[in-house]
């Protein structure tokens, strides 16, 4: 994954990219609004950080840009601080708002955070299961059945993919916690039964109550694709 920063600051786009590169990423720097715009447009961005502040173009006219675009995550990383800045930045198409000075340490998770998932999705294949009646659709972030799309929540969507990527398998909490929601995960991993509650209650139908979410009692869930 590439991030772009957009930083005129010459130390401040080190710090970043430094931090970005040890966590993996691929980085790329502008030092102006223009030259942002040109980097998106030829690049394969996975992810933009984004000072306000900027010369020749501002960086709220490249959110707005950008976001004409694309849905890219874009964090605004920037001295502006106010509340009506914020909320001005969030509404003009910004995932986040990091103030100055920042943590490094705190905007990596942010990019985790708003990267991971994309990182699962990339993981996740299309295709159906449950004899055919289940259809998984990483693009569009959705459940169906039998052709309908089923409500379901980001977290909820991520957990029903992971466990039907391997019906075979029994899964703990933990490890569903790793593989769909990722180690920045802060709840607790009795909160994977509440989701496994609510996914029950949203694919569930009469025989078939337990919504194809088997419970293997002393170990985890799994997928139940004998249905």
């Amino acid at each position: 994954m590439k991030i772009l920063i957009v930083e005129d600051e010459e130390s401040i786009a080190e710090v970043v990219t430094a931090y970005a590169k040890r966590e993996g990423y691929d980085t790329i720097t502008a030092g102006d609004g223009m030259e942002a715009l040109e980097i998106f447009e030829r690049e394969d961005i996975s992810l933009v950080v984004l000072d306000l502040m900027l010369p020749k173009l501002s960086g709220e006219e490249v959110c707005r840009r950008i976001r004409d675009k694309s849905s890219v995550p874009i964090i605004m990383l920037t001295a502006k601080t106010n509340e009506s800045d914020v909320v001005y930045g969030l509404d003009i198409g910004a995932n986040d708002y990091v103030p100055k000075p920042f943590s490094p340490r705190v905007l990596m998770a942010r990019i985790r955070a708003h990267l991971r998932p994309a990182t699962i999705r990339d993981n996740i294949t299309s295709g159906f299961c449950a004899g055919g009646r289940i259809e998984i659709d990483p693009e569009r972030v959705e459940i169906r059945k039998d052709g309908k799309p089923i409500q379901v929540t980001k977290s909820e969507f991520l957990i029903f993919s992971t466990l039907a990527s391997r019906p075979v398998r029994t899964w703990s909490r933990e490890e569903i916690i790793r593989a769909a929601l990722g180690d920045d995960y802060d709840g607790f991993d009795r909160t994977i039964d509440t989701y496994v509650k609510n996914l029950r209650k949203k694919l569930a139908e009469p025989g078939h109550e337990n919504g194809w979410i088997k419970t293997i009692y002393g170990f985890g869930y799994r997928f139940d694709d004998e249905q």
